[in-house]
């Protein structure tokens, strides 16, 4: 059975494994949630009101503002690769929201019970769930009995090639790109472009996701910084052409000529 649950939200889709209909319908809830908090695009949502002037970010219901600081908790760590400010001020939390979304539908999932079988006889259901949103991941236990849930990574110049397979080990793994080459140059960036695409393996989603964004913004001092900070491993894609990997990431790339000009970061 193993089947694949799908719905729009937040400008993008969500895909749900290992999920039944009714634990899908919270997740998706979470999501409508988050989108009618933070979204620019709704002009009735918390965010689009302090961006108009209509509400004092002071005033703004105390999750909001939670999420705002942990935003500039992240811009502090990341010494400003990543922020949540537009270039013109304006408060965009996109860059941690979606994230926060996955988090929180995981926790869903893993309150409710396990995907029924109604023939008692599918030996393929997953032991755990993957949650797919926007080029984020987040896994927990088995695609099928001893098989990790895996994620390919899509070379950026060439769209219908994989480059590299992730295992998302069992408890819980997570995995976010974010790039310029499905949506363009949408990554506020405070450096010459250097990165076009980045790819971070972390053990929570929110890490992965702000990462691999403060990668791309940033240049490649930001990105020897961050995977000597942060517990996590990073393929990132430059612009000149030249692939960068932590050790664990490198792993991940498959044999070829992107495997053989593959940069393997060091760590202290």
């Amino acid at each position: 059975m193993n089947r694949v649950l799908t719905f729009a939200t937040m400008g993008t889709v969500v895909s749900l494994r290992g999920a039944s209909p009714a634990a899908a319908a919270a997740v998706r809830a979470v999501f409508a949630g988050y989108d009618h908090r933070y979204s620019l695009y709704d002009p009735s949502s918390v965010l689009s009101r302090v961006a108009d002037g209509s509400l004092r970010l002071t005033e703004a219901p105390t999750e909001v503002r939670d999420v705002y600081a942990l935003a500039l908790d992240w811009r502090e760590r990341t010494g400003g690769a990543f922020t949540p400010h537009r270039p013109d001020g304006v408060v965009d939390l996109s860059g941690v929201v979606k994230a926060l979304a996955i988090q929180d539908a995981g926790a869903v999932l893993d309150a409710a019970p396990p995907e029924d079988d109604p023939d008692g006889a599918d030996d393929d259901l997953p032991d755990g769930w993957m949650i797919s949103a926007g080029g984020d991941v987040l896994a927990r236990g088995h695609h099928r009995p001893d098989e990790s849930w895996s994620v390919g990574v899509v070379d950026p110049g060439r769209r219908d090639t994989v480059v590299g397979i992730v295992r998302l080990d069992a408890p819980r793994r997570a995995v976010a790109t974010s790039g310029t080459a499905e949506r363009g140059e949408h990554i506020w960036r405070r450096a010459v472009p250097t990165f076009v695409q980045a790819t971070v393996i972390a053990d929570d989603v929110v890490t992965a996701d702000v990462l691999a964004t403060a990668v791309v913004a940033g240049d490649e001092d930001d990105l020897r910084r961050l995977t000597n900070d942060a517990d996590v491993d990073v393929l990132a894609f430059a612009a000149d052409g030249t692939v960068w990997a932590t050790p664990g990431a490198a792993g991940t790339v498959t044999a070829g000529d992107d495997a053989a000009s593959a940069r393997v970061l060091g760590r202290r």
